[in-house]
């Protein structure tokens, strides 16, 4: 398994259609492996392939570590079937927007259909953070970043702090100074 890094925005790869994955094989398996571990590092509950700079229709998700029975989740091509009328707003973060969190509407129910590691379709009928993270890591699949369901004026400043901060960091390369420590115990973002 590797470590692999995490592009934040507002790099344009993020904003691409992600294909679908035509059979589930040993490198898309390796892919979801490697995704994994890396979305464990972070830390995160859940990352998806285009995250990873890698357009593929692919997921992976854990929204509880201690929980053996629910995850990890790894998903081949998902899609919601079926959505509830009922919304919910939920408080998220994304490991492509570090740092930043904003509330966000999302049908509070949803089924997600899926091949998984072993090429199976499944169904799963999600609720609660499950929901929220499965949508949120299908809309990485569209292009569609959290950010981009809430204001623009909101989004605009978030996106300039992130300009800000990575030209910080391409200053601090350039003039041979460390790369800043990321905090280990920071809570984990979708």
């Amino acid at each position: 398994m590797a470590l692999l890094p995490i592009l934040t925005a507002p790099d344009p790869r993020l904003k691409k259609k992600s294909l679908p994955v035509e059979t589930v094989d040993a490198g898309v398996r390796q892919l979801m492996d490697d995704m994994l571990e890396t979305m464990y590092d972070a830390p995160g509950i859940g990352l998806a392939a285009p995250q990873i700079g890698v357009l593929k229709r692919v997921i992976v998700l854990d929204i509880d570590r201690e929980d053996t029975k629910t995850g990890p989740l790894f998903m081949a091509n998902p899609e919601i079937v079926e959505a509830s009328d009922e919304d919910v707003s939920y408080e998220e973060g994304c490991l492509s927007v570090p740092d930043h969190y904003s509330d966000v509407v999302r049908p509070a129910k949803v089924t997600v259909r899926y091949l998984d590691r072993d090429g199976k379709t499944q169904e799963l009928a999600c609720d609660g953070l499950l929901a929220t993270c499965v949508q949120h890591e299908i809309d990485h699949l569209d292009g569609i970043l959290f950010i981009d369901h809430i204001s623009a004026l909101k989004r605009n400043m978030i996106l300039r702090k992130l300009l800000k901060a990575r030209k910080e960091q391409e200053r601090d390369a350039a003039e041979g100074r460390p790369a800043r420590a990321k905090a280990k115990d920071a809570e984990p973002a979708i």
